[in-house]
């Protein structure tokens, strides 16, 4: 008897010998909501997200925190929009002293440009809303698989096969829109929305986009002739898809309901997701509500 009682301290030991160590989750910043949602499908349980323009937030005149930078400084991987979205991104890493894995999702991606008016003379703009592009969405995941296998070797062969899987996902989505968008007649593809977030969708699936303010929420008010430039193309044309966006002041759009006639419809989302109990708390169903949306309201047209 005394044998066994000596014994029986040693076998919980063995096991905590025997037993693997599980790995913290890799810690990851994404400047973004959307780029949050594509890190953890592609990371799954090996990664831990945070963000840093949250739901419903606009990364165009997002101005960092404190603790934005104590999240960057601890993590090991950054995930950026780049293509100019987040001008305010290089003081906050400097400040920060981020030594570790920087991932740009655009690259690789063929930016589009706009002309925009600017103290009295037109320039070339980049336009960084590249993610309302499914296609571009695959080279988004891309990018963003090699950045977590450089950032953690060990679980390389996990993140290239859910890359794969949700690749896949995002591809057989763009066939479910293009066949859905394919009932709107060509004269009726054109949507107003509050600023130009949505080109790369255009160009993509065949609609026209007409917005008042530039690419950049920070563009302020458009010039009251422009305004009235704009509703007399609303009544010419007949449009009724007026959009505004979850991030975007709701003014603007209504002041060009009310002088047209034309209905607002529900609100897109652009820049960023929403919230778990909204339409769009994930980059799938964003696609999904946004094109059963502009649908709605472009058939009324």
């Amino acid at each position: 008897m005394r044998l066994r009682l000596l014994f029986l301290p040693l076998i919980p030991l063995a096991f905590s010998v025997l037993s693997p160590a599980v790995a913290d989750p890799l810690p990851v910043v994404a400047t973004t909501s959307v780029l949050q949602d594509l890190v953890r499908n592609v990371g799954g349980d090996k990664v831990d997200v945070k963000t840093l323009v949250g739901l419903d937030g606009d990364a165009h005149t997002y101005e960092p925190t404190p603790s934005d930078a104590k999240a960057i400084s601890t993590a090991r991987l950054v995930v950026i929009n780049g293509l100019g979205l987040e001008g305010w991104l290089t003081r906050l890493m400097g400040s920060a002293k981020f030594s570790g894995t920087r991932v740009t999702a655009t690259e690789g991606i063929a930016p589009l440009t706009m002309q925009e008016a600017e103290g009295g003379k037109s320039k070339t703009v980049i336009d960084p809303h590249a993610w309302q592009s499914l296609a571009n969405g695959r080279i988004y995941v891309a990018n963003i698989a090699k950045g977590l296998i450089a950032a953690d070797p060990a679980n390389a062969a996990f993140y290239r096969d859910n890359a794969a899987n949700y690749a896949n996902q995002l591809s057989a989505l763009e066939t479910k829109i293009r066949a859905e968008l394919a009932d709107v007649p060509a004269a009726k593809r054109r949507v107003i929305t509050t600023h130009d977030a949505f080109q790369y969708y255009g160009k993509a699936y065949g609609i026209a986009f007409i917005a008042p303010i530039g690419l950049s929420t920070e563009d302020g008010e458009p010039s009251a002739g422009d305004v009235a430039k704009l509703e007399r193309q609303i009544k010419r044309e007949k449009l009724h898809a007026l959009f505004l966006e979850n991030i975007s002041n709701s003014r603007l759009i209504e002041q060009l309901a009310h002088d047209t006639g034309a209905v607002v419809g529900p609100p897109l989302f652009s820049d960023a997701l929403s919230r778990p109990d909204e339409p769009a708390p994930s980059y799938l169903q964003m696609f999904e509500y946004n094109t059963a949306t502009l649908k709605a309201g472009m058939l009324k047209n």
